[in-house]
Parts: structure tokens; C-alpha cells; sequence
């Protein structure tokens, strides 16, 4: 009797999973194939598409690079050390990662726009308001804590025995950690990177609300698919959604193939 409930439990569990699974399969399945195939090229060809895609790779690969700069030696400390006002600090750098975008988006409008480091900056001609720059800042501040967490959880995947071995044989601590460390944490770094990169690239409520939504300007894919939704160019939205599609699957799938032990929790 009890194996009997064990197999009808798996069985309803794997029903659930199975269904979920195809839900969202035809949900993608029904924008990809809203259109035809024709139109749907058409549609990438167009100018406007390809000023968002280049955009798009254009931002989310500098927000992705600064991303990278930063996490890196931050999720390193909060992995490696025990220091006054560390809880206080992983707490604060998840907020972003918590906050809604269009919040977020609020936040940097006010600081970029009205405040005295925010004026003083465009007084230097560095304007983040409505410019591109706002789009890689945006980008920045939504995804930092997920580069962050995937760092800082690969980093305390590599036992630090191998440091210690390193610094025994005449390394400081920074050379243990560019000869040691770091390459050992190549296939997490980069996993970490692409997701973040992918999440940068499908940006939309901070970026919003801080570069605003400029045809030919401050479009990328997510912006020119509002856009054109906005305006009833159908064709034009789900082309930018495809693009965001295949990007989002090709990350995941790299993700799941680099991250190993690494955990995102």
C-alpha cells in the first residue's frame, strides 16, 4: 500500500512539473509563431530593430564589464573575511535585487537628476537622464546583486586550503588569488556573467524610467517592444520579443552547462 502511494505521489508530482513545463513551452512557442516567418525577418531587417539590438548589446555589455569590476573583488571579501557590518552589507547590496525596477528606476532619476552629485556630474557632461549612459547605469544597479551572489557563492565553493598553499610557497594574498582562486573560479565567473548579461539586456523598469523611451535613441529590445506595442506595431514588438527569447534560453543555457556548484540561493 505504501509503495502504491509513493508511485501515485511521483506520478502527480511529475504531472505538475510536466504541465508547467508545457504551459510555458507554448507560451514562447506563441509569440515566436505569431507572425510569419517572412514578416517576422522583415521586421529584424528593419532599422529601428537593428538600432535596438545594437544598443542593447552595447549597454548590457559595459553594465555586464562594470559588473564584473565590482563583484568580483566585493563578493571576495564577503566569501574570504569576517569584518564589522558585514550582514549590515550583503543585506544592503540585495536591495536593488529586491526593490521593483520602476523603483529603482525612481531612485536613480532623483539621484542623476536633482541631486547635487547628480548635477554636479552633468555640469562635467556626463548626463544619465535620458541618454544611453542611463540605460548602462540602470542595468547596473538592477543586476549587480545577481553577479554578486553567483560570485560570492563560487568563491565559497573553492576551499581555501588552496590559498594557503599558495601563499606556503612564497604568494602574497593577491597572487594567490590571480594565480589560484580566480582560475578556479572561471566556469562560475562566467556563468554568472552571462546570466548577468542576459538579465541586462532584457533591462526595462529602471532603464524606463531613467533613459526614458526615445525611438532611435535610448531604444533597446525591451523599450522598442513597448513601443511599438504602445503604437500597435505588432510585428515589430514580437520581433524584439523573439530576439529577448533566444537570448534568455542561449544564456540559461550556458548557465546551467558553466555554474557546476554554484548556487544562486
Amino acid at each position: 500500500m505504501s509503495k502504491g502511494n509513493v508511485s501515485r505521489f511521483q506520478m502527480v508530482t511529475i504531472a505538475v512539473a510536466l504541465l508547467i513545463t508545457a504551459f510555458i513551452v507554448l507560451v514562447l512557442i506563441g509569440v515566436v509563431t505569431h507572425s510569419p516567418a517572412s514578416v517576422l525577418i522583415e521586421c529584424l531587417l528593419s532599422e529601428e530593430i537593428q538600432f535596438a539590438i545594437r544598443l542593447s548589446i552595447i549597454t548590457s555589455v559595459i553594465s555586464t564589464l562594470l559588473c564584473i569590476l565590482v563583484a568580483v573583488p566585493v563578493a571576495y571579501a564577503l566569501a574570504r573575511y569576517t569584518f564589522p557590518g558585514k550582514s549590515l552589507m550583503n543585506m544592503v547590496m540585495d536591495i536593488p535585487m529586491a526593490l521593483p525596477p520602476l523603483v529603482a528606476g525612481v531612485g536613480l532619476l532623483l539621484f542623476f537628476g536633482v541631486s547635487p552629485i547628480g548635477k554636479s556630474l552633468d555640469a562635467m557632461g556626463l548626463a544619465f537622464v535620458f541618454t544611453p549612459l542611463g540605460i548602462i547605469v540602470a542595468q547596473f544597479f538592477v543586476n549587480l546583486p545577481y553577479m554578486l551572489r553567483v560570485t560570492r557563492s563560487t568563491f565559497q565553493s573553492i576551499n581555501p586550503r588552496y590559498e594557503h598553499v599558495a601563499k606556503t610557497l612564497g604568494c602574497t594574498d593577491a597572487q594567490a588569488f590571480w594565480r589560484v582562486t580566480l582560475p578556479m573560479s572561471s566556469n562560475g565567473l562566467l556563468a554568472g556573467s552571462v546570466i548577468t548579461w542576459s538579465k541586462g539586456i532584457g533591462e526595462f523598469g529602471a532603464a524606463l524610467m531613467l533613459a526614458g523611451a526615445t525611438r532611435m535613441k535610448t531604444e533597446t529590445l525591451p523599450l522598442s517592444l513597448f513601443l511599438n506595442m504602445s503604437t500597435g506595431k505588432l510585428e515589430y514588438a514580437i520581433s524584439a520579443a523573439t530576439i529577448l527569447i533566444v537570448i534568455s534560453i542561449i544564456s540559461l543555457y550556458v548557465f546551467e552547462r558553466y555554474s557546476g556548484a554554484t548556487h544562486v540561493y
